[in-house]
């Protein structure tokens, strides 16, 4: 680790500021009577509930409270726990929402949220939302929402919500099971937090104080829920999800689009079943347990222009992988994971270097929480042996134990193993390869420091060297400044097969400086100049890529946002790349290239029926020059759905004989909700980098909690004379059965 780094991190500790305020507390009462979720509020049981008021601004500023308040109460019976909001507005207002699909976010639109962090850790927390026209949405908050980007909205479970529209304010009531929801059984109080977005105003409002350099669902400021009895065992908990499925795909067509003679089509039709099963060991530990899984109502990755020399990553969907899924996926850091779930279900042909669908034949999650200061995870799938290529089945086992340490913080322990267990693997496949892990996630009490260490190593049948990676990464958060400093060094023999590392040998330095400022009046709400910069090396060349930005962000009251930046960058290349991707004469091994290019990013007010989000760039290139425009155009037609154009050019001009290309990437997108239970969504994406036009088509039916009717349908073109490469069709149903 470098002098700078070393010096970084001494400064970032010992600047830490220390602040305090007391939470809030309100109390909860069992209810009195039988609770309707009707969005009304007329129960008994609401008119003697303790009232929670005063909610606090988060933006456009953190000096005030809201404008316009909201009133939250609790209840209770032997099943759910009730949430109950009035929320004002004047009397003119008009409310906003993407679409009647569930699961909606963003800042642009009404919301109601409630988050329980059951196990007072201030770590995770189950949170639950709503918006005026009753749409909900649910999610998973993990390592204290310390960062934006720490809650996710692919958790699915039961629970009911209403919401009435009233003149002068909404009205929300929530039911939410004991048995969807995982606590300490015993414990009087749970940590909560509640927080609003309103439309009409721009504000951003929470119950208890965040500081508007925070994200709202930061868990290092929630307030107290106090119980009159502690929840008991929620008794028996079993879920059973079965599913049935039949698609038809016809493959064929013509090789490649400069190849004429076209190889015969070959048509398949199959029909599958299968289950997921959920079983509670208790109230805090979940045993999950797939049966031939089937993951075809998967929305469809969306494609992108590469223009990176390294792998490029795409999130996990898949809902048998989220819950918990911290637990597991959060180890390392971006861009260097010891475990990447999406290397499950899928392998590499080594004979043509493409990925190739793996079928799962089973898998068993056990995960959740031993008691307040311990978690465990531990992860088993079977994979199916795939003939053609030689693959024998393969074995994947996770293991991951996380202890709570002072206030925030945890140190977690991960091991990953990928192997044949039959030891048939021939000379292309690794018999086994594993990865021993061991993390501190530092966070401290107030959320201004927060940081990550770690030390991985792999192992394989060969016994390589230097198969480690260790890297230290802290960054220190107030209202007025943001530092972050970041060193890592990966050895040559690192790799984790079923994890995600863009690259290794290679020692990282990067050090990042904003300061903030808020002006009083005016259209912007704040003004963030920065500087950052990042250094690659390792022994045998010294640097090998480096960038020095300088970069402006305006945060505007609108709710819009404008970051400038100007860029100058250095590259060594290892190995002969084509930087267009697009089969032109690739610049040689070896070589090094410096330029400056200059980058735009603008988003608007997403309130608005019509709004757009574009990013621009323009300057050198490698040995050339890029220009480079993209973004989205958005109509929303309130409240059914939203039609959205995503747009990607990038103009290459590189001297002969490198050759030069022009990339379009097109995407319509239709996502339409008919009505709270009927969606349905449309991409078409025309990618010339890859010579492919894709349609995909799918519907969902909702015709119960959690329990769905899909279809979708999935097309792939030569985009020239549309030619046919392959398509498919599939209807799936699932059903969700509580035992």
């Amino acid at each position: 680790m470098s002098k700078l780094a070393i010096t970084t991190f001494t400064l970032l500790i010992f600047s830490k500021i220390l602040l305090g305020q007391e939470p809030k507390t309100i109390h909860i009462k069992e209810a009195i009577d039988p609770i309707k979720i009707d969005g009304l509020l007329n129960e008994d049981s609401w008119t003697q509930a303790e009232k929670g008021s005063d909610y606090w601004l988060n933006f456009p500023t953190d000096t005030s409270r809201a404008s316009s308040q909201t009133e939250l109460m609790f209840t209770y019976d032997d099943r759910f726990i009730y949430v109950g909001a009035k929320l004002y507005a004047p009397d003119d207002a008009t409310y906003v929402t993407p679409s009647l699909r569930r699961d909606f976010r963003g800042a642009g639109n009404d919301m109601f949220t409630i988050a329980f962090d059951t196990f007072d850790d201030l770590t995770n927390a189950f949170q639950f939302g709503i918006n005026p026209f009753g749409v909900r949405r649910e999610g998973l908050v993990s390592n204290g929402g310390a960062q934006r980007g720490n809650l996710s909205l692919d958790w699915e479970n039961k629970w009911y919500g209403e919401a009435t529209q009233h003149e002068g304010y909404w009205m929300v009531e929530m039911a939410i099971p004991f048995k969807s929801i995982r606590y300490k059984e015993g414990n009087l109080v749970w940590n909560i937090n509640s927080y609003r977005i309103d439309s009409h105003t721009g504000e951003r409002s929470i119950w208890n104080p965040v500081p508007r350099n925070f994200a709202l669902y930061s868990l290092a400021h929630t307030g107290k829920l106090v119980w009159d009895k502690a929840p008991k065992k929620p008794g028996a908990n079993v879920s059973v999800i079965p599913y049935v499925s039949g698609n038809t795909v016809k493959e064929g067509g013509y090789l490649n689009r400069d190849d004429q003679q076209q190889i015969p089509r070959s048509t398949e039709s199959s029909f599958d079943a299968g289950f997921d099963a959920k079983v509670a060991l208790g109230p805090a530990l979940n045993l999950d347990i797939t049966v031939n899984p089937d993951f075809s109502q998967v929305e469809v990755d969306r494609q992108v222009t590469n223009l990176d020399r390294f792998e490029i990553f795409f999130p996990e969907r898949r809902q048998f992988f989220l819950e918990n899924a911290d637990l597991f996926s959060e180890f390392g850091a971006d861009g260097l994971r010891p475990f990447f779930s999406r290397r499950i279900g899928v392998s590499r042909d080594e004979n043509t270097g493409v990925n190739v669908q793996n079928k799962i034949n089973f898998g068993a999650r056990l995960s959740g929480k031993l008691n307040n200061n311990w978690r465990l995870g531990v992860l088993n799938m079977q994979a199916a042996a795939i003939n053609d290529i030689d693959l024998p089945q393969v074995n994947y086992t996770v293991t991951a134990l996380q202890r709570k340490v002072f206030n925030r913080s945890n140190v977690g322990l991960i091991f990953v193993n990928k192997q044949d267990l039959a030891n048939k693997s021939n000379t292309s496949f690794n018999q086994f390869n594993r990865v021993v892990g061991l993390d501190y996630n530092l966070a401290s009490a107030d959320n201004s420091l927060n940081g990550k260490f770690f030390y991985h190593r792999t192992f394989e049948k060969d016994d390589s060297q230097n198969s480690f990676a260790a890297s230290a990464n802290l960054l220190y958060s107030t209202i007025n400044w943001q530092i972050e400093g970041l060193a890592q060094k990966v050895g040559n023999g690192y790799n984790p097969e079923v994890g995600f590392a863009r690259r290794n040998n290679y020692e990282r330095g990067a050090l990042s400086l904003r300061k903030n400022f808020y002006p009083n009046s005016g259209a912007i709400q704040r003004i963030s100049p920065g500087i950052e910069t990042e250094v690659y090396t390792n022994d045998t060349n010294g640097t090998t890529d480096s960038q020095v930005s300088l970069g402006l962000e305006l945060a505007m009251l609108n709710t819009s946002n404008i970051r400038l930046s100007v860029n100058r960058s250095y590259i060594y290349l290892f190995r002969a790349f084509d930087p267009t991707r697009n089969n032109n004469e690739r610049l040689p091994a070896d070589t090094d290239y410096e330029y400056t290019n200059v980058e735009a990013f603008f988003s608007g007010d997403t309130r608005k029926p019509f709004y757009l989000t574009v990013f621009a760039n323009a300057g050198g290139y490698y040995n050339g020059n890029r220009l480079g425009l993209g973004g989205n155009l958005n109509y929303r037609v309130l409240p059914y759905g939203l039609v959205t154009m995503n747009f990607n050019y990038n103009r290459i001009r590189l001297p002969e004989p490198y050759g030069s290309a022009d990339l379009f990437l097109i995407g319509p997108r239709f996502d339409i909700t008919f009505t709270k239970k009927l969606f349905w969504t449309t991409f078409i994406q025309y990618n010339n980098q890859i010579d492919n036009l894709n349609i995909n088509s799918r519907i969902q039916w909702r015709f119960k909690p959690v329990s769905d009717v899909f279809i979708a349908y999935t097309d792939n073109y030569f985009p020239d004379d549309f030619r046919n490469k392959n398509r498919a069709l599939v209807i799936k149903v699932t059903y969700w059965l509580n035992l």
